[in-house]
């Protein structure tokens, strides 16, 4: 059956919330895709940054047939020893005492606000409860979350949303510092602004938000959904910046491709969660922990991180030597194997087009808003899978 044909049963049966490329994905191997009528792709997605060790890694096979093999799913009324395993590597790999599981970064970031106006109102009391978060932000589509957010067309239809949560604009500190005060309970921000553009926080930035936190005794939640699991060169992108949250969430790519997140915080912060006041069903796995604790493992080695730091390199000075020959990008940003390539104003139309275009050339991108394509593929993708990737960008630009 060919791609079409796949796409045609999809429409019949599928709610209309997505838009899928004219290419159905039947098998992966490390940084290629082959779909339904057996074209090969270089995969520049990662699953929008999931598949951290690509596609098929023969270690998680292993460990996901002997898993399979023995424990699955035991509900939370049991402890199980993959998910305290996993949290030990967490904590000792971190700033965190304590951990808490879910299936996704929006179930976790969910979990984070919860967690944070809880902590509020047992020490400070109940008028302690505004948030503060950062236009073109992205925390997930639960209701709580999709607030946090700041991306208005994600919240349209969906209100009354939850209140007091406000958004400014990142790394302008004296408008956070104007904003802030001793009624906000928590501040969530994102490292890099990944489905905003990828736009970085200055370090100098991220360091005045901790004093002001700290000062008003506010809670600093780090959404490291999409930057933590070595996408950016370190385990986690807050060790390069010279501080440490409060609450820190990741999901994406700590199973490897199987859906788990983590919420990572101290014991004092932990102890407002007792029994009952807040759960996940599928949360704490055995089957997702297992996978997680072989990513965790191949992926906090020096070599692996160090690998993401050069490849990321690679990735940047060969999208730049484009750059020089076809100028189409006002900018290329990122850090680690996170980029972003801006395109300019009399360009920016053009965005999906490129996108679009480039599975054509058996290339597959993401974007990161209306005019910036974003690249964020297996930290694993070797140099001539990168080399050959750029080849194809280049046809398609020019062809653009």
């Amino acid at each position: 059956m060919n791609n079409q044909a796949w796409l045609d049963r999809y429409k019949q049966v599928m709610v209309p919330n997505y838009a899928p490329l004219p290419c159905v994905p039947v098998r992966g191997e490390g940084s290629r895709l082959w779909d339904a009528e057996g074209k090969e792709y270089i995969d520049f997605t990662g699953g929008v940054a999931v598949n951290g060790l690509g596609h098929a890694h023969p270690e998680l096979q292993a460990v996901l047939l002997e898993q399979g093999a023995k424990l699955w799913h035991v509900s939370n009324y049991f402890a199980n020893t993959e998910a305290i395993e996993l949290a030990e590597m967490l904590t000792e790999a971190t700033f965190a005492e304590k951990v808490f599981f879910a299936n996704s970064g929006a179930e976790a970031n969910e979990a984070a606000l919860k967690m944070a106006r809880r902590y509020a109102h047992q020490h400070f009391g109940a008028q302690k409860d505004r948030i503060i978060a950062f236009q073109k932000s992205f925390h997930g589509r639960t209701l709580f979350s999709v607030t946090a957010g700041g991306t208005d067309a994600y919240k349209q239809g969906f209100g009354p949303l939850p209140p007091k949560v406000e958004h400014l604009a990142h790394n302008n500190l004296a408008a956070l510092e104007e904003l802030m005060g001793d009624d906000c309970c928590a501040l969530i921000m994102e490292p890099i602004l990944a489905e905003g553009g990828i736009h970085a926080l200055d370090p100098a930035f991220a360091q005045g938000v901790r004093r002001l936190c700290s000062k008003h005794q506010v809670l600093l939640v780090l959404d490291e959904v999409q930057t933590g699991m070595g996408r950016t060169g370190d385990l986690f992108c807050y060790q390069s910046l010279g501080f440490t949250p409060d609450i820190l969430t990741t999901a994406k790519s700590l199973g490897g491709g199987f859906p788990i997140s983590a919420l990572m915080t101290t014991t004092k912060i932990a102890e407002v969660f007792q029994p009952g006041t807040h759960g996940c069903t599928f949360g704490g796995n055995p089957l997702g922990c297992a996978l997680a604790k072989k990513t965790l493992s191949l992926i906090n080695q020096p070599a692996t991180l160090q690998g993401v730091r050069e490849k990321g390199a690679r990735l940047v000075a060969g999208l730049q030597a484009i750059n020089q020959r076809i100028p189409l990008f006002a900018e290329i940003r990122g850090k680690g194997l996170l980029i972003g390539c801006e395109l300019k104003p009399e360009h920016k139309a053009k965005t999906k087009t490129i996108h679009q275009k480039a599975v054509d050339h058996g290339l597959l991108l993401l974007m990161a808003g209306p005019e910036v394509l974003r690249l964020a593929p297996s930290l694993l993708i070797s140099n001539n899978e990168i080399d050959q990737g750029l080849a194809r960008l280049e046809q398609v630009l020019k062809e653009v």
